[in-house]
């Protein structure tokens, strides 16, 4: 799928956990629900880091344009390491690494971790980058329009004042994990959740996803996942545009209802 498409699932994604975490009697915080969605938007462009024309490789200029090169290298190195006896010679690392449950599960780990032991200035940093990135998928026209300076601000001034927020008793820093030092633990999980929905989207494309790896399917090790080849469609087509996103747009709207118990 497309930048606004991921996005869009991302956010619709992490509302649905929020109605969930309402029924199960953790019901979260507004800000949790908002930042949340937020950055399971941002974190549901992140897999893409492995191609040079995705929004995320061309977010933060020459930076994101670095690490792009690096993952996609790394990207290919793996699974040239790993394939199996089935799987096809590729040329590059897109979707492989990091369109994996395992990336998914080691990106979200990594920054619970970073926001737990680094404290404030990690938390900062993390909400920076995927607010940037939630900015560029959620509101790709303007952001296309925008110079890359003034939406690094807004993701930098976004990042702060919902830090700030946060930060006030009782509205999130400790939800789900109110033990001391465990603040913040839980930022983690949008970032799970948001690569993972990032893959299942892919998987209905016409390519597939490898999101089982590395645990082998048949003479496979990075077997494309995907339903019936004539239930998939192609990144960009207008069952994304015009079907799929609308239906996100509904789902996240109902399941922000029901995490606030406004229904």
């Amino acid at each position: 799928m497309m930048g606004p498409a991921h996005s869009l699932s991302g956010a619709a994604a992490w509302l649905g956990v929020g109605a969930a975490a309402a029924g199960a009697g953790h019901a979260m915080p507004w800000p949790v629900l908002v930042v949340g969605a937020l950055i399971c938007a941002g974190a549901a462009l992140a897999p893409d880091l492995d191609h040079k024309s995705a929004t995320i490789s061309r977010a933060f200029g020459p930076v994101s344009k670095g690490v792009c090169e690096v993952v996609d290298k790394l990207s290919y190195t793996v699974y040239k390491a790993t394939k199996g006896p089935g799987d096809p010679r590729r040329t590059g690392g897109h979707r492989t690494l990091t369109h994996t449950w395992l990336w998914a599960v080691l990106i979200g780990g990594g920054c619970s971790l970073a926001a737990v032991t680094l404290g404030r200035w990690a938390v900062l940093a993390i909400l920076f980058v995927h607010l940037v990135l939630a900015v560029e998928g959620l509101l790709w026209r303007a952001a296309r329009v925008s110079s890359d300076v003034l939406v690094w601000l807004l993701g930098a001034t976004s990042a702060w004042i919902l830090a700030g927020v946060l930060d006030e008793p009782g509205n999130g820093s400790t939800w789900l994990f109110s033990e001391p030092g465990m603040e913040y633990l839980w930022l983690g999980l949008p970032i799970v959740l948001g690569a993972l929905v990032h893959d299942i989207g892919d998987a209905l494309t016409v390519s597939g996803c490898p999101i089982l790896w590395p645990l082998p399917i048949g003479r496979k090790r990075w077997y494309p996942l995907g339903p019936p080849k004539a239930m998939r469609f192609r990144a960009g087509s207008w069952v994304e545009i015009k079907v799929l996103m609308p239906v996100f747009m509904v789902l996240g709207g109902i399941g922000g209802i029901a995490a606030l118990n406004l229904g």
